[in-house]
């Protein structure tokens, strides 16, 4: 969907809270259409940022894999 978003699961580091926040928000300027939204806009899209962070980090949290780890070079 968005080829600025990075795979963040089986990375050789732990993922940071950064990390999950920029593929949030590449995400949802993809979904919305907006690289900077309007002021009447801007709560709306910053609390999907925070929602889809949210479920990123729950996500990651409970995925299993037995692939080996990548590093954020190979990324």
């Amino acid at each position: 969907m968005c080829r600025s978003i990075k795979p963040l699961r089986n990375m050789d580091h732990p993922v940071t809270e950064q990390e999950i926040y920029e593929a949030a928000l590449q995400y949802v300027r993809k979904v919305s259409g907006y690289r900077k939204p309007s002021k009447v806009n801007e709560e709306a899209f910053n609390k999907a940022i925070e929602e889809v962070a949210e479920s990123t980090r729950k996500i990651l949290a409970n995925l299993k894999t037995v692939e080996s780890q990548r590093s954020k070079a190979a990324v």
